[in-house]
């Protein structure tokens, strides 16, 4: 007899006919993975699997029910404090198997080995990967987004566009495939956006968002070239001190962090604004302004707040969040390592 946990954000009825082709199969339901899941509720679904004996686990949900179950799958068999495969980036070398039925496009995490969970005592967000915490199958149906919120899926959007640039606004190395897979997935998400918002019951649409998201952050576009995540990094302590959505934060601070490194990306910016905004007059600094607002404006237009004063959010906390990035190791961020925290200040400044 094969043993099942279930792990869904919302409580999920199952119908006659799902549960029936579980057939002989002990089964057993975990529910309540919050956004940016929680290190504390997911050791209470470590004890469970543990003691029910689980061998397989199902995410139903979006990347932060995946993402949980990433973690749960890591630790049930972990020899060693959970945690420290986040704080201490222990290695994780055995992983209970899961597979996943994705209800929310956005973070990829179907379709990738990563995974960023929150320690809400400490105030932490961090991240962990393993080779051995792929999903084994994903099943992506664009119906089972046609009731969600549109805060969900503004937020979908916007994660999934700034996934695409942490891996393309970089450096020039000539990755001619690369880039056009990535301004390609960008136009994209420019065009289905606004239309899934407009249009919740679009099959088409949906399926497009769907796949476009977890084509942003399967390893395929950022194969070979470099990459940056310092938005991610400065966003992720956004969220372990204020609460934002994942997506809220990166939409902040990406157009501050375009602004304060524009120089460093020139060349990528320009090739951005002429192949995604199809910006090709005025001078390089003009097109470059003109790339990074229309970035913003495109945020906006998805109903996210791009300052973090859309938030009620002043610069007084900026000490604690730089306090936290030096904590937390994120002193080198970006392609060059070259976002400093005295760098991170800035961005976090022109976020305000």
């Amino acid at each position: 007899m094969q043993n099942f946990t279930f792990q869904n954000p919302t409580k999920i009825i199952f119908g006659e006919g799902q549960i029936a082709a579980l057939g002989e199969r002990a089964w057993f339901v975990f529910s309540g993975i919050e956004p940016n899941p929680t290190y504390e509720t997911l050791m209470q679904a470590v004890a469970l699997a543990r003691e029910k004996n689980i061998n397989f686990l199902l995410a139903v949900g979006g990347g932060s029910v995946i993402d949980g179950t990433k973690f749960i799958a890591a630790a049930m068999n972990f020899d060693g404090e959970p945690w420290d495969i986040l704080a201490k980036q222990a290695p994780v070398r055995d992983a209970v198997p899961f597979g996943s039925v994705l209800t929310l496009p956005a973070t990829g995490s179907e379709m990738n080995n990563g995974s960023v969970i929150s320690y809400r005592a400490k105030g932490d967000k961090l991240f962990f990967t393993s080779d051995v915490t792929y999903p084994l199958f994903s099943v992506l149906d664009p119906t089972t987004t046609y009731s969600l919120p549109p805060r969900q899926i503004a937020n979908g959007v916007v994660d999934a566009f700034v996934h695409i640039v942490e891996q393309y606004l970089t450096y020039p190395v000539d990755a001619k495939v690369q880039d056009g897979f990535a301004e390609g997935l960008l136009i994209t998400l420019t065009e289905v956006g606004p239309q899934a918002l407009a249009e919740p019951h679009n099959y088409s649409v949906r399926a497009n968002l769907m796949w476009t998201a977890t084509l942003a952050l399967n390893g395929l576009i950022g194969a070979g070239v470099p990459q940056d995540w310092a938005t991610h990094m400065l966003g992720h302590e956004i969220t372990a001190l204020h609460g934002l959505d994942h997506a809220q934060t990166l939409a902040i601070v990406l157009p501050a962090m375009l602004t304060v490194r524009r120089e460093q990306k020139r060349a990528k910016l320009l090739q951005y604004a002429e192949r995604v905004w199809n910006i090709t007059e005025g001078s390089e600094d003009e097109r470059i302004t003109a790339a990074i607002t229309a970035t913003r404006v495109f945020f906006e237009r998805m109903t996210v707040g791009t300052r973090l004063r859309d938030y009620q959010i002043g610069g007084g906390s900026i000490d604690t969040l730089i306090a936290k990035l030096t904590e937390h190791g994120m002193i080198a961020l970006g392609e060059h390592g070259e976002v400093t925290p005295e760098v991170s200040r800035k961005v976090y400044q022109v976020a305000v």
